[in-house]
């Protein structure tokens, strides 16, 4: 008798998929006679037990969801748990959630408490639970040995792995393209994290430099390694490279609250936004009407996101095959902060 098994294990001695393993478990009707007594025989023989959700074996599922984010008080975050939690109960879900931090160990520890809770799945809310390194993102594989894991706008391709994404790469691309159509030349990048999200979004506004022969690898890239709330230390250090004899005529911000922080920086230095500094933040948060001229921004239809995951997640539990990857389009909303295309 094997121990630990999993849901891969009975894949390949049944010679099966893992779809198809998880169709048995939840009993259902599109899978054969055959192939299910295959797969159940397998079962059997290495003494397998499912746990809460293989609801089709006549186990009671916990109807509970592990929810996993960074950072709670973070805007985007905190409104897609919302989203998510809302959409879980009105489908007859509880959840768990583990505000995390962003050490790799204690995403790890979060990952197994879920799994002894029985949860029927795990989401992972943000870009930040994927690593660049993939044997990082061993204790994502292993956990979806166990029960499907849900990614929100990140991608990870493996087994019972399945990815809800907006497509930040071609949104920020076009948001850069549009500022350099309105004149601007010099364009910062103001960004903040190195995330699935963030390496995107980085490559999106390259590529719209690079294509307009504007690409600089100096200062014109912006790193800010401070509290996500503190909008004085983002002006402060946009402030910072002026003083040290950086040109720039516009801002394309990572996050809403970066562009914030931009704005701030142009009106402490009596710059008229967008005559003389254009700013486009991302995500279209309650941010974007905080300040004057308001902020416009890329809404990466986030809502659309939550909804998507939810309805996927309910077909996989319901022994659905379901797409494993779907991408949306994001959107530039256009206010205050920028000018019309020359």
């Amino acid at each position: 008798m094997m121990t630990n098994m999993t849901i891969y294990d009975i894949s390949e001695k049944a010679g099966v998929s893992i779809a198809t393993v998880s169709r048995v478990l939840n009993g259902s009707s599109s899978v054969s006679e055959k192939t299910r007594k295959k797969v159940l025989d397998v079962m059997d023989r290495y003494g397998y037990t499912p746990n809460a959700f293989a609801r089709g074996l006549g186990l009671n599922t916990m109807k509970t969801i592990g929810i996993m984010c960074a950072d709670s008080s973070d805007l985007y975050l905190a409104k897609a748990v919302y989203y998510i939690e809302q959409l879980l109960r009105s489908n007859g879900y509880d959840s768990l959630l583990c505000c995390t931090g962003y050490d790799l160990k204690t995403k790890e520890q979060s990952m197994d408490l879920l799994i002894s809770k029985k949860v029927d799945s795990i989401i992972l809310v943000g870009s930040n639970f994927i690593y660049e390194q993939d044997s990082d993102n061993k204790y994502i594989r292993d956990a979806a040995a166990e029960v499907p894991v849900m990614l929100l706008n990140a991608v990870l391709k493996a087994p019972n792995v399945y990815s809800i994404v907006s497509d930040d790469y071609a949104s920020m691309r076009e948001a850069a393209s549009q500022m350099i159509a309105s004149g601007r030349k010099d364009i910062l990048y103001f960004y903040n994290s190195a995330s699935y999200s963030g390496r995107r979004k980085l490559a999106g506004y390259r590529a719209a430099m690079r294509e307009a022969g504007l690409l600089r690898e100096n200062g014109l890239l912006q790193f800010y390694t401070g509290s996500h709330e503190d909008i004085h230390a983002m002006a402060g250090q946009l402030e910072k490279v002026k003083s040290e004899g950086l040109f720039f005529n516009g801002v394309i911000a990572a996050d809403d609250n970066l562009a914030l922080g931009a704005v701030k920086y142009a009106q402490k230095n009596g710059l008229k936004i967008p005559e003389e500094l254009s700013v486009i933040g991302y995500n279209n948060s309650l941010l974007t009407t905080c300040c004057d001229p308001e902020l416009t921004s890329i809404d990466n239809k986030l809502e659309t996101l939550c909804q998507h995951l939810t309805a996927t997640l309910m077909g996989v539990l319901n022994g659905e095959k379901m797409p494993e990857e779907a991408v949306f389009s994001g959107e530039i909303i256009h206010r205050g902060t920028t000018l019309l295309q020359s």
